[in-house]
Parts: structure tokens; sequence; C-alpha cells
């Protein structure tokens, strides 16, 4: 029943998403920079996020490295519009999970600035910056699957995305999942699309890229019909490029998580526990609304029940 109402969620917010799309540039509502957080409110929802009782954060805890630091290391991007992306003139990196690196390091420091130290990722890399330590945490929409858990571990989920797709902005022979068969459809290698693709549409053509934006270039430039990849990535592209549209709705369901070392269990308890406290006070969604919430229109959606992905 749970998983029910979250795909009607789902269902809502790719409808929603279509029309905002189109109207945020009339109506005022769109952030200063295209892609970037609403900066207005960003700051005073990282600033107003619970701070941990010292008595949650036990003596030699991967917690207590990170108080002792004074900074949370993380690894993620700074060019995903709406998650988390860099300001050229600032250098300040907001959206949904920059703000929520910050906000656990707040949770931990009880500092409102300067707490998190990112390192870019890629699919590539978010495994082995854990497994030696050079992060953290991965905030890098993050999708949990059986076979990255045996690697590291997972607190969340903290959002649910699913698979969707992206064209040309004229297309209008692509309205959905069933529309791909027979086309040439790309995607990110290594992500969870390339085996729903393969399941889904065994009859598409795939063309595996390393990264979003090479995606994004092939539908531009006709070398690929569509692009296919988590909603919530494709809506941010197309929340800054004019030439792409998303169509659909999600076709699977994809559930980000924190990725935390795996020979650490204190990491996922405490980023668990921390993660009900911001559900609880309302900060997650204070701060779905100042970063995905300026594009995606409407009330903060319930977030993900903490573990409900830990069997996927």
């Amino acid at each position: 029943m749970i998983r029910s109402a979250r795909r009607l969620h789902l269902l809502a917010v790719a409808a929603a998403a279509a029309l905002a799309l189109a109207a945020c540039a009339d109506d005022g509502s769109a952030p200063a920079l295209p892609g970037q957080a609403d900066t207005s409110t960003y700051d005073a929802v990282i600033a107003g996020s619970p701070v941990a009782d010292p008595s949650a954060i036990a003596a030699g805890s991967w917690a207590d490295k990170i108080k002792q630091r004074g900074t949370l290391n993380v690894g993620g991007t700074d060019a995903g519009p709406l998650f988390s992306l860099k300001d050229p003139a600032t250098g300040k990196v907001t959206g949904f999970d920059a703000g929520l690196s910050q906000m656990l390091a707040h949770y931990i420091t009880g500092k409102t600035g300067n707490a998190t130290q990112l390192t870019i990722t890629t699919v590539d890399t978010r495994e082995t910056l854990l497994q030696n330590n050079t992060v953290d945490a991965v905030f890098a929409t993050y999708t949990i699957t059986p076979q990255r858990a045996q690697k590291v571990a997972f607190a969340g989920p903290y959002y649910e995305s699913g698979d969707a797709i992206m064209v040309k902005a004229d297309n209008t022979s692509i309205r959905g999942v069933g529309d791909l068969a027979g086309k040439t459809v790309a995607t990110e290698a290594n992500s969870t699309a390339v085996l729903a693709l393969q399941k889904a549409v065994p009859t598409a053509k795939t063309l595996l890229f390393q990264e979003d934006a090479q995606c994004v270039a092939a539908v531009q430039q006709g070398r690929a019909d569509a692009y296919v990849l988590d909603q919530g990535i494709l809506i941010s592209d197309a929340s800054t490029n004019p030439a792409v549209k998303v169509v659909g709705t999600p076709f699977t369901q994809e559930p980000y998580g924190v990725g935390l070392p795996l020979n650490d269990p204190t990491a996922k308890a405490f980023v668990n526990d921390w993660l009900q406290k911001i559900y609880a006070d309302g900060s997650w969604a204070k701060l779905w609304k100042a970063t995905i919430g300026t594009v995606v229109k409407g009330d903060a959606p319930a977030p993900p029940a903490i573990g409900s992905a830990d069997g996927a």
C-alpha cells in the first residue's frame, strides 16, 4: 500500500514538473540562476536544521571523527541542477543533495558554513572513494541496489525517483516507454537504467556514456532518440536546457540513499537517526521546497520510509 502511494506521488510529480518547466520562466518563481536553489531561503533552512545532542555522538564513532575534524568529506557533484550545482560567481554549491550534506555536517559539527569538503564523484568512483575513506559519505542521486549494497552501506532512502525519458523539445512521437521500441536510447554506463531498458524495451539500441551531459548532448545532436535515467536528474537537466523535455511518467522506482562506509555500522545508524529527525521537524520538506520545489510545484512529498529499500 505504501509503495502504491509513492507511485501515485511520482505520477503527480511528473505531471506537475511538465507544467512547471513550461511556466516557471513566466511566473517569476524560477531561481535567480537556472537550476540553482532558492538561495534566499536555502541558507536559513540549513542553519535552522537540528544539531546533534553531544550524547548522540559516541567517542571514536564515525560521527565523532567528523566532529573532531570539523568537516564532513562528501562525494558528489557540482554540476547537477536542483540537486548539487555550483554558482560560478560565488563558488557555492547548493541543491537538494548538497543541502542534505550541509545539513548533516551542521548536525554533527554545529557549524553553519564551511563544514563540508566536496570531492567530485562519478558512477565509477563512488564505491572506491568510500572504500578507501577518501570521503565520509556520498550524496549523489545514488540509487540503492543490492549489488551496490555489497560494497557500501546505504542510509535512507531520502528520496524516491524513477527512470524516465528525455527527448528533444520538438519530439512528439515518444510519449512513454513503449514508444522506445526500436529506437536509439542513451543512458549512463553502470547506471540502473541500463538493466531497466533491457527489461522494459529489449528492442531498443542502447548508447552508453560516462556522464549525464554526454547523454543530453546525444539527444540534442540527434545521435540518440531519447535519454533514459532517473527522473530527478532529467528534470534538473531540462530545467536549464530548453532544447529538451521530459515526457511520460517513471517506469521504475529508484530510491536514493546516502552512501556510507560498509565497514563502520555506526555510520548508517547515525545517518538514519538524523534523517528521521529532519523528516520529523520539517527541515527535509523545507529543503525540498527551496530546491526541487522551485521547478516541481505543489507541497513537498512525504519522505520515504527509512529502510524501505533495504531489500531492493
